[in-house]
């Protein structure tokens, strides 16, 4: 635009640093992460599958690395994705449907779907250790 008094050094879109943070912020960049972390959940339950295939030596050490601390909290952080994931996809289709949009509205369903992502996965865990 030569000639123009158009100010070229301005942001083209609002930057990180001058956007003031909220929840239905964080459920946008959590729904992102949820979604890659079900990638390599999917990858670490492929895994799983090999072990099995390829005899109880490999189970016996795959069950090993995934029963360790390190892995029993990755297994739970897969858990809590899925749970998140799927709260916050139904808010989704809700929103799809031309509802919720109120920002009082969009700021109880994304708490909603934070407490459904750990609830869920804390009650899930809390049936499986006692059984």
């Amino acid at each position: 635009m030569a000639g123009s008094d158009w100010n070229d050094t301005r942001p083209l879109s609002p930057h990180i640093m001058n956007w003031k943070w909220h929840i239905t912020m964080a459920t946008s960049i959590l729904h992102r992460a949820t979604g890659i972390a079900l990638y390599v959940g999917a990858f670490a339950l492929v895994g799983w599958l090999l072990a099995i295939a390829s005899g109880p030596e490999a189970y016996a050490g795959y069950s090993a690395v995934m029963g360790s601390p390190l892995g029993l909290l990755i297994l739970f952080g897969f858990t809590v994705a899925i749970f998140y994931h799927l709260a916050n996809g139904i808010r989704h289709l809700f929103w799809d449907a031309g509802t919720g949009y109120k920002p009082e509205t969009a700021t109880m369903t994304a708490w909603v779907t934070i407490i459904v992502g750990i609830v869920g996965a804390v009650a899930l865990w809390a049936i499986i250790l006692a059984a």
